[in-house]
């Protein structure tokens, strides 16, 4: 915004005119007519964007294609009723460490690691955000962050790369941090499912199932849009010419975008949660239907 106010003043506006600019009046839109959120992180408002450009048609037919974010900013007259919260900094700022607090208390069943932050701490971790100073964000961040070494005494050991799509990253092998705050060991994951026109979808979800194995991503949308994304049957019985079968493909009508990624849906939920949250503490699984 200060960036923009000095823009306006060295080619725009003269100094009588940049005077009257009220940055608390200030909104954004894209050049589609979509109102842009203040509170919602810039990733996931470029992934909705991505998704919702997928669905309207086009002469191009490469999918590598960038999809440009391309923004209408308006100086007066903010549509608070849809924006829901003021166009200000101090109403961005309440509201991101709302956010924060919120998944505090979702991840380990109370708000004290957020609420145990000295004040300056607390106001460091906005400063950060909006000075784009990631050292001054993270000092203060890692210490309510989960870490990515997870408790993994019960669970069977991962597939070889030739059984899985996905291998576990070094950042979530054991023998790492404090296994106590391990992502692996939160009551729940800090999750928003966001639907193209449809609605926010918010639930617990505990980082293992019931049989102590890690929550994955199929598991998550299986449970919660089960027509978009339908369990797979289970691998047939083995034989002699084939001892370990593998269950059929399945066909699923949507992918599930995280960050800018396409989530392979072996992903286990708790490394999204350490590894791919915002800095809001949130991973927001953003869905798109595949042509």
């Amino acid at each position: 915004m200060p960036e923009i106010r000095r823009f306006f003043m060295d080619l725009v506006f003269d100094e009588t005119a940049a005077k009257d600019l009220k940055d608390e009046e200030w909104w954004f839109e894209t050049t589609e007519g979509t109102l842009i959120k203040w509170h919602w992180p810039i990733g996931l408002i470029y992934d909705n964007h991505t998704i919702s450009a997928s669905l309207k048609p086009s002469t191009s037919r490469s999918s590598a294609n960038v999809t440009p974010l391309r923004l209408i900013l308006h100086l007066a007259s903010p549509p608070n009723d849809k924006l829901l919260l003021s166009p200000s900094p101090e109403a961005c700022k309440q509201a991101f460490m709302g956010q924060l607090k919120e998944a505090d208390f979702i991840r380990w069943g109370s708000t004290k690691r957020m609420t145990g932050l000295r004040q300056q701490d607390q106001d460091g971790l906005w400063e950060g955000i909006k000075e784009h100073n990631f050292d001054d964000y993270w000092r203060v961040a890692s210490k309510v962050t989960p870490t990515t070494a997870p408790t993994r005494a019960q669970s069977p050991a991962p597939p070889s790369s030739s059984a899985s799509m996905v291998n576990r990253p070094p950042s979530a092998d054991p023998g790492g941090p404090s296994e106590r705050d391990g992502a692996y060991n939160v009551r729940s994951i800090p999750v928003r499912l966001y639907l193209p026109d449809g609605p926010v979808i918010q639930d617990l979800v505990p980082p293992m199932v019931d049989d102590n194995t890690p929550r994955t991503l199929s598991h998550y949308l299986t449970d919660h849009i089960p027509l978009l994304f339908p369990a797979a049957p289970p691998a047939p019985p083995p034989s002699r010419t084939n001892p370990h079968p593998r269950p059929p493909p399945v066909h699923r009508p949507a992918y599930a975008l995280v960050q800018g990624i396409v989530m392979p849906s072996e992903t286990e939920m708790a490394w999204l949660g350490g590894c791919l949250a915002g800095a809001d503490g949130w991973v927001n699984v953003c869905i798109g239907i595949n042509p």
